[in-house]
This record gives C-alpha cells, structure tokens and sequence, in this order.
C-alpha cells in the first residue's frame, strides 16, 4: 500500500480550511494543520474531527505554530515534509482591515513571502496554494473581472492580498515553484464567522424566527457581492495543485446579489416580513466600498473542469436552517 499523500494547511480552523480538511480526508491524504497556541481549545469548526479516534493523530495532526515565527514554520515543514501547502490563514476581514491595518498587511502578506522562501527552501518540491481574494480587484476597471485584470484595491486587506498574489507569480516565475493564485470571490456556508454579513444575516433571521430577537441592524443594503458555497470552492483549491502546470484562477459564481437580496431570501426561509425586522446603521457601512466585483471563471471552468454548485436561494436557506438547529438545541 502507498504511503498517503501529505498536505499541510494554515488555517485549518477556519471555514475553508475545516471543509478542504474533510474533503482532503475523504481523498486518502494525511492532513496536518498549524494552530495557534490560545486559550480556547476548542475549535468548532474541526472539533467532531479531533474527536473521531479513528481520525485524529492518525490522519489528521495539528501542530502549534504562528505565521509570524518562522523558526517554527520551518521545523513544522522540516518534520511534516508536505507535498501540498495550502496558506489559507490570516486576518479575512475586509472591513476590519480598516482597523487594523499593520496586523492585517503582515498576516496577508508577510506571512505569504515567510511561507514562500520556506517552500524554496525545501528538499523536495512542494505545490503551494495561495488563498488571493477578490479584494485584489478592488474599484475594478471591467466586469465581470478575470485572472489579467488590473489590481486597484480598496482596503488593506485588498492590498496586502494584492502584494502578496504579485509575490506569488514573481516566486513562479523566478525561481519555478508550483504555487498558485486561487482568486476567491466570496463563498459562505453554516461555518462563516460570526463577523461576516451573511452568516450575521443568517444568525439574527433564526433568533427573530424563535422570538429570541426583534431587530437585526446592518449596513449598505445595497452593496453587491459574488457569492458562492465555500464547499465548491475547496474543490477548486485542490484541482489547481492536481494540474501539471502552476497556473492563477478566479473561483467565482458570475452572478452577484445585494445585501437586501440575501435578507429577503433569509428571512422567506422563515416566513417574515424582512422590512418590519431590519435596521439600517450608518456606522457599519465601510469606508470605501469596492466597485462591481463578480468574477469570471471561464479559465478554471476549461483548464480544470469545475463549476459551482447549487443556487442563491439553497445557499441563503443551508445558512438559516443551520442556525435555526442551533437555536432549538441552545433551547433544550
């Protein structure tokens, strides 16, 4: 029998990370994660992972390190020898990059040229996935956009992404690695952060649904996203490392919906009236919002054959029904 093939992920923890976890699981790979040393030991999101015997310390193995201590980073890939690195860890918040920049410029993008000379380093080639983001395309010049469109983004979240993409390409160009571009438009699932619009949406809509909560108060209605399921998307991650040439793709849907159009759908899920329930708060809106960004994934869907899944409306109702399932248990 053949040895599994080894991957290792930064932010494991996360919503990609937990699902490309499962998925890489299902393929046979040995998967090891880097964790960061905190209080909170439990990690929901990979918690029923850790906790199945037959998984954890036999497929699965966590490591504590931290982006910004390269000393341990290269003792992890010294001691884990991965043929795939998937660097999806980082501070993803485009709003609150707003405040705090410094941090987020040196998750992004510090850590992606740290884990980039490592990987040149290494005795053996290793296949580098890099988690770009949409962001990059920021007041975008055309859309839909594609992997040639100019970057001009509008927050430091965007530009620290926008900086360490170029790195990426300037790393297979220079010295030809395998690592690539995987320029994500937003993807959602039950395993959002608490902190993004559609899981807030999706949270608040189950807790008026049980009479838990009134109002649920948001920003920009109007702004517009391109939004996908997280789980087709860490398909997308694991066919770029599949493929015989290193290549940069945009993993998006091509459609976009407002905010208003993911409340409405949210709370039809429940049966009620969205504009008795919904509050608008100046405060929350970003100080720059970006321009039109829906992606074209033409390149992924020829060179790779994937497509997304499913429509807007099952997305919406996948997030509602899971929180409503939370909210009855927490009633119990």
């Amino acid at each position: 029998m053949s040895e599994p093939k080894i991957a290792l992920i930064t932010g494991i923890t996360g919503q990609d990370g937990s699902y490309l976890t499962e998925l890489l699981l299902e393929k046979g790979y040995a998967v090891h994660g880097i964790v960061r040393r905190t209080s909170n030991l439990l990690r929901s999101r990979i918690e029923h992972l850790r906790r199945d015997e037959r998984i954890y310390e036999h497929q699965l193995f966590l490591h504590y390190g931290d982006l910004s201590d390269g000393t341990t980073l290269r003792r992890i890939f010294r001691d884990v020898r991965p043929a795939e690195l998937y660097h999806l860890a980082g501070q993803s918040h485009v709003g609150l990059s707003f405040e705090i920049p410094e941090s987020t410029c040196e998750e992004a993008g510090m850590a992606t040229l740290r884990l980039l000379e490592i990987a040149r380093d290494q005795p053996e080639p290793v296949r580098f996935y890099h988690a770009s983001s949409s962001e990059i395309f920021g007041d975008a010049v055309e859309t839909p956009q594609t992997e040639t469109t100019p970057m001009l983004p509008a927050s430091p979240y965007g530009c620290a992404k926008a900086f360490a993409t170029q790195l990426v390409r300037v790393y297979r160009q220079s010295y030809g690695l395998f690592v690539c571009n995987g320029i994500l438009y937003n993807h959602e699932s039950p395993r959002r952060g608490e902190n993004f619009v559609t899981r807030k949406i999706a949270h608040a809509v189950a807790r008026i649904a049980r009479g838990l909560d009134v109002d649920l108060v948001l920003g920009n209605l109007e702004s517009r996203r391109d939004w996908g399921r997280a789980q087709d998307y860490v398909q997308a991650m694991w066919l770029m490392l599949q493929h015989e040439t290193p290549d940069d793709y945009v993993v998006a849907t091509g459609q976009t919906h407002s905010v208003r159009e993911f409340v409405e759908a949210a709370f039809a899920v429940v049966d009620l009236p969205w504009e008795k329930h919904v509050k608008h708060d100046p405060s929350f809106d970003r100080p720059a919002e970006p321009a039109r960004l829906v992606g074209c994934a033409d390149k992924i869907g020829k060179t790779l054959g994937w497509e997304p899944t499913g429509t807007f409306p099952q997305l919406v109702r996948e997030m509602v029904e899971a929180e409503l399932k939370q909210v009855e248990a927490l009633k119990r």
